[in-house]
């Protein structure tokens, strides 16, 4: 004869509660170019940064914040302003690539320097593509900044959240101005970061030389190549520009 075996209602619900707790941060995007400070953690230009090694992507939390780590207690070395993050040198005009590794419709970018709104891209509510970048004015602002870049979701009350360091002008890091917001020039269409991106000077016209990783060179998943002494796999089907060495791509380059 068969045995019921009875959960009570209150241990049920405490084991319930208990995997909600221990789920993962549901992922899907972070700033790679110029590296955020997820991906220097995911790249290991930075250690000791936790969990976020592993999970770039996952830095969500609540529209509305102004913070690193969108508030979660496990990313909170992003938060850390004196753990003394490399600063990418910049002009006053840069170029922000998003990797999405779950493509959600979208309302906004949205790009802070201190209580400055410096760029704003609208979404449409449209599904964007896996990369996308933005060109943002920073003229005005000059020396090491820390900018806070946001992709807010159209469908969920959540957002994503990504700090760059910059070193903008070769500056030395005095505050950004309290004027009114600086917004692109140019802002990017509402689906940019086409397959092929027109870079400063032309791409290359012949294939690059084997195994060497080079721009406007078309590379499909299972390539190999070298780039700054090390050897990576290509994991994404893309065409190659400045800005993506495969050091600052982790989700479309694996090393190997």
């Amino acid at each position: 004869m068969s045995r019921k075996i009875v959960l009570p209602l209150a241990s049920a619900g405490a084991v319930v509660a208990s995997l909600a707790i221990a789920a993962p941060v549901q992922a899907h995007g972070y700033v790679s170019g110029p590296p955020s400070r997820q991906a220097l953690c995911a790249q290991g230009r930075v250690s000791n940064c936790g969990q976020v090694k592993y999970e770039p992507q996952s830095v969500e939390g609540p529209k509305g914040l102004r913070n690193c780590h969108a508030g979660i207690p496990m990313f909170a070395e992003l938060n850390d302003d004196s753990r003394n993050w490399p600063a990418t040198s910049v002009g006053s005009s840069v170029t922000f690539t998003w990797t999405n590794t779950a493509r959600h419709a979208t309302s906004n970018w949205e790009y802070y320097i201190g209580g400055t709104r410096v760029g704003l891209v609208d979404g449409g509510g449209r599904q964007p593509a896996a990369t996308v970048s933005h060109q943002v004015n920073l003229g005005g602002f000059s020396g090491r900044q820390k900018l806070l870049a946001i992709w807010n979701i159209s469908d969920t009350s959540n957002a994503f959240y990504s700090c760059v360091d910059l070193q903008i002008g070769g500056g030395s890091g005095n505050p950004g101005p309290t004027t009114s917001p600086t917004r692109p020039s140019t802002p990017a269409p509402s689906t940019p970061a086409p397959s092929t991106p027109a870079p400063s000077n032309p791409p290359a016209t012949t294939p690059a030389p084997s195994g060497t990783w080079a721009t406007g060179q078309s590379y499909k998943a299972g390539d190999r190549v070298t780039y700054g002494g090390s050897t990576y796999q290509c994991t994404m089907a893309h065409t190659a520009i400045a800005g993506w060495e495969p050091p600052n791509v982790p989700a479309l380059w694996t090393r190997i």
